[in-house]
C-alpha cells in the first residue's frame, strides 16, 4: 500500500529511504511543493508539507486541491493529515497526540470542491463522519502495540488562521463542543472524500487554546513542545507504515 502524509507546522520534514523529489502539476495548479517519495518501515510513502518548503503559505492560501490531488495521482491508498492544534477540552493537555472523530469547519473562502463547475461532475459526498473509521482503528491499534499514548476521539475546529484565536472565540468553540482548534483540517478532508482516498488526522497539541491558561502562547514554548513530541509523532508514523505493509 502507498501512504500519503500531509504535514505542516507538526511535521516539517520526514526522511524516507530511496527518497525523490518530485515535481508535478494538477488540474488543480501546483502543490504547495515539490512531494517527496520514498519508504519507510517497508511501506511506499508520499509526504508533501502544505505549507511549502520554506514554510511560507498560510493556511488560508494553501492549495488543499492541488496537494490533494496530487496525492490522487500517485495512487496513494490512504491519507494521514498531521495537524499542530490548540487544546480546547481539559484532557488535550501540551504535547499530546490526538485522533480526531468529528470536525465543524469555520473556515471560509477556500476552495473546497472538485466540484466547481466549467463541466465538473457535481458531487454530495457522505461527509457524516469526516474520518475515515478503519483508518482511524488501524491508527489505533499500531499505537497499543507501540505503547504510545493516542487520544482516540475529539472534536476539531478548524479556523481561517493565521493569526491565533481571541479567548471569546475559544469559549465559542468549547460550547460549540470543540475539544481541539487547528488552522488545516479544512478542506483537506472533504476533498480527499471526494476523491474516496481514506483520510485521517493526527493532532499535536502544541499549546492550551487562548483563555485556556493563564500564560501567553508564544512561538518559543509551542516549538518546545513540537520539538519534544517529534520522535513520539515520528514512531506512530513508522509504526503505521510497517502495519500497512504488513
Amino acid at each position: 500500500m502507498t501512504i500519503g502524509l500531509i504535514g505542516g507546522t507538526a511535521l516539517e520534514q520526514l526522511n524516507l529511504q530511496q527518497q525523490q523529489l518530485l515535481e508535478v502539476d494538477t488540474p488543480w495548479g501546483t502543490p504547495s511543493c515539490p512531494l517527496v517519495t520514498g519508504w519507510l518501515a517497508g511501506a511506499q510513502v508520499v509526504y508533501i508539507n502544505r505549507h511549502g518548503e520554506q514554510h511560507s503559505i498560510p493556511p488560508h492560501r494553501v492549495n488543499y486541491r492541488a496537494n490533494i490531488h496530487a496525492l490522487h495521482q500517485q495512487g496513494v491508498d490512504a491519507i494521514v493529515a498531521l495537524n499542530a492544534v490548540g487544546g480546547i477540552s481539559m484532557e488535550m493537555t501540551p504535547g499530546s497526540l490526538v485522533l480526531p472523530h468529528q470536525l465543524i469547519d469555520y473556515s471560509w473562502g477556500r476552495d473546497h470542491s472538485f466540484s466547481d463547475g466549467d463541466g465538473m461532475p457535481l458531487q454530495h459526498v457522505d461527509f457524516t463522519d469526516p474520518y475515515d473509521q478503519g483508518l482511524r482503528a488501524r491508527l489505533l491499534r499500531v499505537a497499543t502495540a507501540v505503547a504510545l499514548a493516542l487520544i482516540d476521539g475529539a472534536v476539531h475546529g478548524v479556523v481561517q488562521g493565521p493569526r491565533l484565536e481571541t479567548a471569546s472565540e475559544v469559549l465559542r468553540l468549547e460550547k460549540d463542543g470543540c475539544d481541539i482548534v487547528g488552522m488545516t483540517g479544512m478542506p483537506e478532508a472533504g476533498l480527499a472524500r471526494e476523491l474516496g482516498i481514506p483520510y485521517a488526522s493526527i493532532g499535536l497539541v502544541v499549546n492550551p487554546a487562548a483563555g485556556k491558561s493563564d500564560r501567553l502562547i508564544t512561538l518559543d514554548e509551542i516549538g518546545a513542545v513540537m520539538k519534544a513530541a517529534q520522535p513520539r509523532l515520528l514512531a506512530l508514523i513508522a509504526a503505521l507504515c510497517a502495519d500497512m505493509a504488513a
